[in-house]
């Protein structure tokens, strides 16, 4: 099938690399002209496993193709993906400005050939209809005029289309792997020939013709249940992680485990382990502004979010949680030289927006302290416009020299294999405090270090 995937972020990129690799013909659109021009020369915008040799393979074949130009995207292809961001006003509420300006867009430029467009951006519940009225909105501003060169205004054609939802559930660091072995894939739509056209796009994987691979379930909703499907699952995996850091607060009070207690409740398997990872809390670009945005729907509908509010107040708090660690052992803070590990909001990804380790290093900032830190893939560039006081380093050691304290933030497997007899040597004072609970507490003091977990 022909696709049209506009807007090359995470979610765009990694799906039309994906499609086109499984024999669909893509051309994936942004109106970044210069990064359209690295994509085509194969310079990637983000890190991701594996998405960088699928995007030359693709490309290569001729299969994947960028663009900057809509009416190219919308006249070629049979299914248009807007895949552009939503990120999160300061209210709560999703800015959905770009979706607004794409809908419209593609409007402008249908014909009365049948097109799928499928909303995988994520946007709150009813939006289905709101972007089906933008195009609409937009094929009546097409500019149609007579061929027989009079410049007469026509009636714009009458376009044929039907809006579908189709949700991603992609997890950074591994989202190649997540595309093509995902647990469901969820459309939501009104049509019968809107769900047989994405029955064929998605045929590799519900009707798989490779032996021994078992189909991938389509649940098949209405279009509102399906952008409902999106919220719900990030929230409930948000909340699951704010539960075992409060689990984690109190253990910390009463002398137990967070680590074994995670591991016994993980086995029983109405819970099950995943996302049972006590730490700092959650960010990146999904938990943030899915949860908020479904307060603010629930608001919206004369319904106050009770858990999902506490699920925020727990992640804000477990960043605090890290620097009254750090008060606890070297009292006061201002002056003092902090040195942290990981600054990408979890491993295998260059993603730093939300994530605990800046807000912890702003933290520290205002408190008064000088804050070095490492990262194995953030740069000191992407780092400058955020938090420009704070440095970053190559060197996940030479950091360490006359630092007070080493606060582990990300749990890179790096860091795992650095030899912490090094790390005590280094350091003003041997304290580790490890807020992914990822190293060792045994080896950690048997090198001299002052050891802190979370909930430990």
């Amino acid at each position: 099938m022909k696709v049209g995937v506009i807007g090359t972020g995470y979610v765009g990129l990694v799906t039309g690399a994906c499609l086109a690799y499984v024999g669909h013909e893509v051309l994936c659109m942004d109106n970044d002209a210069g990064k359209v021009e690295r994509l085509r020369q194969i310079i990637m915008p983000i890190y991701e496993p594996g998405l960088e040799e699928i995007v030359r393979s693709t490309v290569d074949s001729g299969a994947l193709q960028f663009s900057t130009n809509m009416a190219d995207v919308v006249g070629q292809s049979d299914v248009i993906f807007i895949t552009v961001g939503t990120p999160s006003r300061p209210d709560g509420s999703p800015d959905l400005s770009a979706v607004r300006a794409v809908a419209r867009g593609i409007g402008q430029h249908l014909d009365s050939r049948y097109r799928v467009i499928v909303n995988k951006s994520t946007v709150p519940v009813g939006s289905g209809n709101w972007v089906r009225m933008l195009v609409e909105d937009g094929a009546q501003l097409a500019p149609v005029t007579s061929g027989d060169g009079g410049g007469v205004a026509l009636a714009p054609p009458k376009t044929d289309f039907d809006i579908v939802s189709n949700p991603e559930f992609l997890r950074e660091g591994s989202a190649v792997w997540d595309t093509f072995n995902p647990d469901r894939i969820v459309v939501g739509a009104d049509s019968e020939r809107a769900l047989s056209t994405m029955g064929q796009l998605y045929a590799h994987w519900t009707a798989p013709t490779e032996p021994n691979k078992a189909p991938v379930p389509m649940v098949v909703t209405d279009l509102s249940s399906a952008e409902m499907i999106k919220y719900a699952a990030n929230a409930f995996l948000a909340t699951k992680i704010s539960f075992i850091n409060e689990i984690s607060n109190i253990c910390e009070r009463v002398g137990a485990d967070v680590t074994r207690v995670a591991q016994a409740i993980g086995l029983d398997k109405r819970i099950g382990s995943q996302f049972l990872n006590a730490g700092a809390g959650w960010g990146g670009s999904c938990f943030p502004k899915d949860v908020s945005a479904l307060v603010n729907t629930g608001l919206e509908y004369g319904y106050e979010c009770s858990l999902l509010k506490a699920t925020l107040s727990v992640n804000d708090n477990q960043r605090k949680r890290i620097i009254e660690k750090l008060q606890r052992e070297l009292r006061i803070l201002k002056g003092r030289t902090i040195a942290i590990w990981g600054l990408a909001f979890k491993p295998d990804t260059d993603d730093i927006r939300s994530a605990p380790a800046l807000e912890v290093a702003i933290q520290l900032l205002n408190l008064g302290c000088r804050v070095v830190a490492h990262d194995p893939i953030v740069t000191a560039q992407q780092i400058k416009g955020q938090v420009p006081d704070l440095q970053v380093s190559e060197d996940p050691l030479a950091l360490l020299d006359n630092a007070d304290a080493l606060v582990l933030m990300t749990e890179w497997p790096q860091y795992k294999d650095i030899d912490l007899s090094e790390v005590c040597r280094r350091l003003r004072q041997p304290i580790l405090i490890d807020g992914r609970n990822c190293l060792s507490p045994e080896i950690a003091r048997t090198a001299g270090l002052t050891y802190v977990g979370v909930g430990r």
